[in-house]
């Protein structure tokens, strides 16, 4: 996986690409609208280009939660970091069956 640095520089040239300025003048609480005057359909073709750079996919339902660079990417951060492995919670394990092997019931 991506480093979370590695992850917000790459939107930043994505964006900086996109709008044709410098990287590092996108700054991650810039707003995508108003900052940098993204309307609704430059906004869908920038996700677009994130979905390609990252491999993933933005469902529609999503779009609203970004407001910011910021925004887009701790999204991005989230949707590719590894899911957590989870710990079986104690006295939740399944216990043996008291049946003798090779009997069946009934």
């Amino acid at each position: 996986m991506a480093s979370d640095i590695a992850i917000a520089s790459r939107i930043h040239a994505a964006l900086a690409d996109y709008l044709k300025k410098d990287a590092g003048a996108i700054q991650a609480h810039h707003a995508l609208r108003d900052d940098l005057g993204l309307d609704s359909m430059a906004t869908i073709e920038l996700l677009y280009r994130i979905e390609e750079t990252f491999d993933l996919q933005i469902p529609d339902e999503d779009l609203q939660k970004f407001r910011t660079v910021g925004d887009v990417t701790a999204y991005v951060e989230g949707r590719l970091k590894p899911a957590p492995k989870s710990k079986p919670v104690k006295g939740t394990t399944k216990a043996p069956s008291k049946r003798p092997a090779g009997k069946k019931k009934g």
